[in-house]
Formats: structure tokens, C-alpha cells, sequence
């Protein structure tokens, strides 16, 4: 082990490789703006599934060499503590050495299938300084005021070029000005509005296109997102936002991964948190793309939570999961969800499965109504930190993946999600105009759900939470089903009254057979809710509703889902 070559080819080659991976990420990155200028959705959707993939590609690529090129020396730490050294030298100084870092500890990570962490082989806490504030600034455009609100937009706008023709640019900046004025009048007009800082690069997503922005008003900012479409007549200012908290839910955890070009991924991470500073860094990491760094933070974030409180994992609030060990830690907004070892009737799935699902979850359209989970691997906790119960319950359900080792509690694999109210809890607790709002929203959750080509497949309330904004999205994806596998049928009339007594059907029911007419009984409604259901959401309780979703779906139809409010939209929604 004396002989350094190792080392820095070692380095090299990791750095190299995470140049490639960057570079394939980019490329397919710049393909946005193309395909938005040709309305190109199908091509939309196959780049965002091909850069969900790409990191393990390259990462097992990488591994592959390694492996293959210094098996003398790959499974030896003391040489690994040598290569992050070597490693580090090569990329400081770099705008994107935390994306760098991150790579690093994917590949030694499962050189080792380290538990928990490895502060010789891995950059466990952020190895270098923020950059100055004038080089983060630099991925801005600054515009000031001008004679009147219309003219500024009219300027933002000429700073990008769509490669489309607008349909009607006049009409757009004059009633984009109209709302932006309307919204400053609670803060002193639009004479309030000094300037507006604008990033230089458009964020894509779906059908949509969003120039992002952040409005000076003296002392204080604000956001201002501006959402373009491309239909058929041409290019359109389809909506205008400048509350924060709607903003915060159109870059929020249940939407798919934006496509915007950035050189300083940290730079745009902490501009955007001065828009939303509700959101923590790790998610506005994810929601452009970069979720293994993501991830990094969010357990950053954890190991913080845990070295500053002496708080415990309890079970999670809410009706026990089937196939799901769920817990919390007070004060952090995350759950924490296990697979059991073996589900109880009537669930009839496997751990593999389960896990098939939150993979068809991550690279499928969340349409605003699926939330993102993280995936993690081998970490590990002091035994303290559980409650009594919670790890005696761990061990007896899920001990396939959970083991205790001394004063330690190792978990071989767990999912994260963001921390939500349980539906069914939420109804029971909230005032009833909030809880009628969350009933509709059940509904129109179900609704965008279908025009994504997804089905929940278990419908009831516990499998749905409710964001802090209010909006009711699905969590619980055991049972979830791609649309167009689903055949839903009209419920046969019975033939007699034996057949109408028995408890279970007197007809065929098929695996992928669903039977609208019954859901309500499944969903568990209270009289009050269930009327305010059916006064806005019947046909969902009808095949046809279904079944023209499904037409629809394999005509090769994508159906628009907007990540925002009606009232946002400049013209009147049909």
C-alpha cells in the first residue's frame, strides 16, 4: 500500500466522472427551451425520465472502473481517506463543488455500504465557504423602474428569447402590469416597486416555462414568477404570482424537478430561499434537479436536529399503515417510513413491490398531488433516540431492516417524506370551512391524479395528506396503479336477495377491476362531507368519467396541470 499512484488517478478518475455525469445533465438540461419552442411534450417528458436516470448510470459506471482498475486497493479506508483529500484539492475553488462532494460519497458509499457515516471517506459537513456575495449575485439581471410597470415587464420580457413568437405581447404585458400593480397596492402601489432582480436562466417544467424574479419594495422584497405557456396560437403570459406562499407551492415537494441551466447551482439555491425562506435548502436543491445533494442536506439538516435537541422518534399521528412503520422527530417537519417485514390482510404486495412504486412515484409526473420521497441506505441512530414503544414495534415488524448493534439502532433502508396532516385527521380537527375546502380538494387531487395517468388504488382518507398551504395530496403509494391498467366497470345489479345479502360479490371482480359506484362507501365520508363530495365531484363515482380519461390518456394526450391557483391565471379559465 505504499505505492501513492492510487491515489491521484483515483481522484481523477471520480472527478472526471462527475465532469461527465454534469455534462449529460446540462445537455439534456438545454433541451428545455427547445422543446418548449417546438411544443414538444412528449420529448419534455422523455428528458426528465433520462435525467432521473442518470446519475446511477454514471455512478455505476464508475463504480464498474474502480472496482475493475484498482481492486488491489478499492476496499481499503485509509487509502479512501487519501482520495477525499486528494479529491478535494481538485475541486475547490469549483461553482459546484457540493454537487462534487455529493458524488464522492455515492461512490465510496457503496464501496463500503457504509452505516451511517464515514468522516474519513466522506464529506460529511460543507468543506468550503459560501461564495461572495457579488459572484452570487452575478446570475442575476437587474432592471429598474421604469414610467410604468407595463414598460418594466415589457423590458424583462425582451431579455429572453423563446425561439416562438408570442401571440399576443401587447395584451400580455399590459394585464401581466395590471396584476402586479394590484398586488403592490397592499404595499404602497407600484411607485414602491424600485427594481426587479431577475435570474438569468428560464425555469422549465411540463408545458410551462417560469421567469423568476424578486421585486425590491425598499427594505423589503417580494416574489414575482411570470408563467408562459405555448399553444397553438403562440407563446402567453398564462399567470403572474407575487404571494410567497403560492410561489413556494409551484416549487414545492410534490411537483417534478425543473430544467434550468445554472453554473452555480448554490448561488440559485440561496437566491430562491430569499423568496421562499419557508423552504428549507435541501428541498429547493431537489426541485431543480440536484436531489442526491439534496438528500445530503436534508440529512444534514437531521444530524443538526439531533446534536442540537435531545428530542425522540415517536410513531407517526394518524392510523397505523399496513405496510408502513412511520415515525417522526418533534420539531422536524419530516416522516420517516419503513417497510414491514410481512403486511397483514387484505394487503396482498411484497417489499419489492412496494419499492417498485416509489420508483415509478420518482419518475413519473407528480402533477402537484405526489409527494417526493427520499430514499436513504445504512444509517443509524443512538438507541436513545427512539421511544420504547416505537423501536420494540420496529424490531417485531420490520426486523428485516431494522437491527440493534450495542447502543446503536441501524436501518439498512427507509424512505423520507415531508410531514403532513392525515386527512381523516384533518376533517375531524379543522374548522368546517377548512375541512369543505379539503373535501373538494380530495376530489381535484383524485382528478389530477387521473390526468397524469395514475390511480391511488386505496382511496381512503388516511392515504392523504394535507400541505401547510391546504392542499390535499396522496402519500401512501403500496397500491398505486398506472390509469390505463385499471378496468373500471359498471357494479352488476343483483340477481335476488341472497345474492344482494352476501358479504362478499356474487360476481367476477378481476385484479385491475374498479367499481366507481362503490368508492364513496370506501372513503369514509361524514354526512356533511360526503354532500359537499357529490355536489362538486359526482362523476367521479361513474365509469365514463374514467374511462374518457383513460381515451384520452392512450390517444397520447397530456393533460395540462397547472401548479397554481385559477385566480393567479390572467385570462378566464374555461
Amino acid at each position: 500500500m505504499s505505492d501513492p499512484s492510487p491515489v491521484p488517478s483515483g481522484a481523477e478518475a471520480i472527478r472526471d466522472a462527475f465532469d461527465a455525469y454534469l455534462s449529460s445533465f446540462r445537455a439534456i438540461t438545454r433541451r428545455a427551451s427547445r422543446r418548449f419552442a417546438q411544443r414538444d411534450w412528449p420529448g419534455v417528458h422523455a428528458d426528465a425520465v433520462e435525467r432521473l436516470d442518470l446519475y446511477r448510470r454514471v455512478l455505476d459506471r464508475t463504480l464498474t472502473w474502480v472496482q475493475a482498475y484498482h481492486a488491489d486497493y478499492v476496499h481499503h479506508r485509509p487509502l479512501w481517506s487519501q482520495l477525499k483529500t486528494s479529491y478535494s484539492e481538485l475541486v475547490v475553488g469549483r461553482e459546484d463543488r457540493e454537487l462534487a462532494e455529493t458524488f464522492f460519497n455515492s461512490i465510496a458509499r457503496r464501496v463500503f455500504s457504509t452505516v451511517g457515516v464515514d468522516l474519513a471517506t466522506e464529506f460529511v459537513d460543507p468543506d468550503f465557504d459560501p461564495p461572495p456575495p457579488s459572484r452570487r449575485e452575478s446570475l442575476l439581471m437587474t432592471f429598474e423602474r421604469r414610467a410604468s410597470t407595463a414598460e418594466l415587464v415589457h423590458e424583462i420580457l425582451g431579455a429572453f428569447a423563446f425561439r416562438a413568437p408570442y401571440a399576443d405581447l401587447l395584451a400580455d404585458v399590459a394585464a401581466a402590469a395590471e396584476r402586479i400593480d394590484s398586488d403592490l397596492a397592499a404595499v404602497g402601489g407600484p411607485e414602491a416597486l424600485e427594481q426587479v432582480e431577475v435570474v438569468t436562466s428560464v425555469f422549465y417544467r411540463g408545458k410551462g416555462a417560469y421567469i423568476v424574479a424578486r421585486m425590491q419594495l425598499g427594505e423589503r422584497s417580494q416574489p414575482l414568477l411570470i408563467s408562459l405557456l405555448h399553444e397553438d396560437q403562440g407563446v402567453v403570459i398564462d399567470a403572474v404570482i407575487t404571494d410567497e406562499d403560492a410561489v413556494s407551492i409551484v416549487f414545492g415537494f410534490t411537483h417534478s424537478y425543473f430544467h434550468v441551466e445554472v453554473e452555480r447551482p448554490y448561488s440559485l439555491v440561496y437566491f430562491l430561499k430569499s423568496i421562499m425562506p419557508h423552504k428549507r435548502i435541501a428541498e429547493l436543491y431537489i426541485t431543480l434537479g440536484y436531489n442526491k445533494h439534496g438528500k445530503t442536506e436534508l440529512y444534514r439538516d437531521l444530524r443538526r436536529q439531533l446534536a442540537e435537541t435531545a428530542e425522540t422518534f415517536h410513531t407517526a399521528p394518524g392510523t397505523a399503515g399496513l405496510v408502513m412503520v412511520t415515525f417522526t422527530l418533534p420539531g422536524f417537519d419530516i416522516i420517516f417510513k419503513i417497510i414491514r417485514d410481512r403486511f397483514a390482510a387484505p394487503k396482498s404486495t411484497t417489499p419489492e413491490r412496494v419499492r417498485s412504486k416509489y420508483q415509478l412515484v420518482f419518475r413519473h409526473d407528480r402533477a402537484g398531488r405526489l409527494v417526493d420521497a427520499q430514499e436513504f441506505e445504512h444509517v443509524e441512530f443512538d438507541s436513545c433516540r427512539f421511544a420504547p414503544e416505537l423501536l420494540a414495534e420496529l424490531l417485531a415488524s420490520a426486523g428485516n431492516t431494522v437491527r440493534v448493534e450495542g447502543d446503536r439502532v441501524v436501518i439498512t433502508h427507509l424512505y423520507t417524506e415531508r410531514l403532513l396532516v392525515p386527512l381523516d385527521l384533518y376533517l375531524r380537527e379543522r374548522p368546517r370551512a377548512a375541512a369543505m375546502e379539503a373535501v373538494h380538494d380530495y376530489g381535484q387531487a383524485l382528478r389530477d391524479l387521473a390526468a397524469t395517468n395514475i390511480f391511488p388504488g386505496d382511496i381512503l382518507l388516511k392515504n392523504f395528506g394535507v400541505t401547510r398551504h391546504g392542499r390535499v395530496v396522496f402519500y401512501d403509494y403500496d397500491e398505486l396503479a398506472l390509469l390505463v391498467d385499471c378496468n373500471f366497470r359498471e357494479l352488476p345489479e343483483p340477481c335476488g336477495i341472497e345474492e344482494e345479502a352476501q358479504a362478499e360479490p356474487w360476481f367476477y371482480v378481476g385484479e385491475n377491476d374498479l367499481f366507481p359506484a362503490e368508492f364513496l362507501t370506501f372513503i369514509g365520508f361524514r354526512s356533511e362531507e360526503r354532500a359537499h363530495f357529490l355536489a362538486a365531484h359526482r362523476e367521479l363515482l361513474e365509469v365514463p368519467f374514467w374511462r374518457r380519461i383513460q381515451d384520452r390518456l392512450r390517444a397520447g394526450e397530456i393533460v395540462d396541470i397547472f401548479p397554481y391557483h385559477s385566480r393567479y391565471r390572467l385570462r378566464p379559465v374555461s
